[in-house]
């Protein structure tokens, strides 16, 4: 039995396609006309006797075995490329890619301490960072345009694809404000939070949803002076002396640092939680395994003094 022949022309029409995440940003890309890339996507797809796309909703989200392809095409036209730089001494340019999805309302110094020991450990590391909502992130992930995503709330079980959520841990909240106010309100904490100027995350993630019930179980109703999609503009926010901003634990030093915020009481006890979502049960990139292994080190519990 003869195997299938592998047109390498419809490959990269499809890896740009895949890249890309639909027809028409690929062919503008290419300058081609989308019917002629859509026809030799399909060609391909008959050549393979696979279904690469999922063509059921909007836009083109790859199946399982679309993924497949795609990471092999990464790697064929990677070793293409090298096999052209070295026959003309240029040396070798393979790098480890790692394209990962950062949710907006994860704290950035959060986000970098935990991607930094990977950093590290692979010099060559060739890293792709997106920061958008989680749905929006979880979308890619499973269309496979990301490999991975970091958010501070796991995966729904409603996902079209099957997902798995890597707890790195969990780090507690502190109250934070500058520090005229700070000082106002380290007396009598909490009940000193009654009426007082409060900045919080939007309302749609995790961590506010957190907050919000622990203020109910405190029965405290501060005043909400403004929500935040950007965890770094609530502390320049904060900074400014708008109202208390709530801070991991695990990155307290940076707001007190780089933003000369105080604390205000002790952690809140209601956790802020950061996962890693892929889609296969073992996190077989190596970077991704020295992110988890090195995630200890970002949620020290010895560094949370007893919560409220």
């Amino acid at each position: 039995m003869n195997e299938p022949h592998l047109n390498y022309h419809h490959l990269r029409l499809f890896w740009e396609v895949a890249r890309a995440g639909s027809l028409r940003a690929a062919a503008a890309r290419l300058h081609l006309s989308q019917p002629t890339i859509s026809a030799q996507i399909k060609a391909l797809e008959k050549s393979l006797d696979e279904q690469l796309f999922d063509r059921t909703g909007r836009g083109m989200k790859l199946t399982s075995q679309g993924r497949l392809v795609m990471e092999c095409a990464a790697e064929i036209f990677s070793l293409g490329t090298e096999m052209v730089r070295s026959l003309n001494g240029l040396g070798s340019t393979r790098n480890l890619r790692l394209n990962i999805g950062i949710t907006g309302s994860l704290p950035k110094l959060v986000s970098w301490r935990l991607i930094r020991p990977a950093v590290k450990a692979f010099p060559n590391l060739q890293l792709s960072c997106s920061e958008g909502h989680a749905q929006e992130l979880l979308g890619s992930l499973a269309a496979g345009r990301l490999d991975v995503v970091l958010s501070d709330e796991a995966a729904p079980s409603s996902m079209p694809v099957k997902a798995f959520n890597h707890l790195l841990g969990e780090s507690p909240v502190i109250f934070c404000a500058a520090p005229t106010l700070a000082k106002k309100l380290t007396k009598n904490f909490p009940a000193s939070l009654k009426d007082a100027p409060v900045l919080l995350p939007a309302s749609r993630t995790a961590w506010r949803h957190e907050i919000d019930r622990w203020f109910d179980s405190h029965r405290i109703r501060p005043r909400i002076v403004a929500e935040f999609d950007d965890a770094a503009l609530m502390k320049t926010a904060a900074a400014d002396g708008m109202g208390l901003a709530p801070i991991a634990a695990a990155v307290l030093d940076e707001a007190v640092e780089r933003y000369g915020l105080q604390p205000v009481g002790r952690p809140l006890r209601c956790g802020f939680s950061c996962y890693l979502i892929t889609l296969e049960r073992a996190m077989r990139h190596p970077a991704l395994a020295v992110i988890a292994a090195e995630s200890k080190s970002v949620f020290n519990p010895a560094k949370a003094r007893r919560v409220v």
